[in-house]
């Protein structure tokens, strides 16, 4: 496996949930972190808790859906990094013929067309770093169930993105990761399942540390190898 000590990443949706075992599993390898999300409060304890095992932590407070401040965040990242984590992401629940076009907008601008804009903000730099991009999918770009499909649709186009932008970079050495976890003990899917009227067991569910484990060691394969889809389902307990 491959050290990752002294790289840096840019790591968004770490307030909580799968970007906050990302940050903290990668902080454990010796990663410099840009932690990005909306409140520096739900922030500032995620860094503390990187810099604990060692690792510098940087907050960013950041409207993912808001262009001027992700196109100067990424104008003022100093130099090349080497790593890219798409985690931020939203949910809103409803059949086709209820669904709020509200909702489903609010969807696609986070997580989708945020990950797009940030992205192509920052190629460059992944590029002159030979870098890695993961972008935190769920089993939801997969497989589209009733009363998910606005959800599923921004997904689905997640997908999309990353096996295309995959196709484009590789010859640039650059990797790139799609992860579709299953139902994930988070509080996104706690809140899913008082949507769906169902008792919350977060124990049987993947933990964050699961998939972060995961990512991480994909990220620390050596250049011959390569992950490109990796999907995470809760086991049997």
């Amino acid at each position: 496996m491959v050290s990752l000590k002294g790289q840096t990443a840019v790591v968004t949706g770490t307030s909580s949930g799968i970007g906050r075992a990302i940050a903290l599993e990668l902080a454990k390898a010796g990663v410099e972190l840009y932690l990005v999300g909306r409140n520096r409060a739900r922030l500032e304890p995620v860094a503390l808790a990187a810099q604990e095992l060692g690792a510098e932590a940087v907050c960013q407070v950041l409207d993912l859906t808001d262009d001027a401040p992700v196109r100067g965040f990424a104008a003022a990242l100093a130099g090349s990094f080497d790593i890219l984590v798409h985690s931020a992401g939203v949910i809103a629940l409803a059949p086709l013929s209820q669904a709020a076009l509200a909702d489903f907008d609010s969807q696609y601008r986070v997580n989708l067309r945020a990950p797009f804009l940030l992205t192509q903000a920052l190629l460059p730099a992944i590029k002159e770093a030979r870098g890695q991009i993961v972008f935190i999918n769920s089993g939801a770009g997969l497989r589209a169930n009733a009363g998910w499909g606005h959800y599923a649709a921004t997904k689905h186009g997640l997908k999309a993105l990353a096996d295309s932008l995959r196709e484009e970079v590789s010859p640039d050495g650059v990797r790139v990761l799609s992860v579709f976890p299953g139902r994930t003990a988070s509080p996104m899917q706690e809140a899913v399942h008082r949507t769906e009227g169902r008792t919350y067991q977060p124990e049987r569910l993947v933990q964050p540390v699961d998939v972060a484990e995961q990512v991480v060691a994909a990220l620390r394969l050596p250049r011959r190898a390569g992950v490109t889809d990796l999907s995470i389902r809760p086991g049997t307990l």
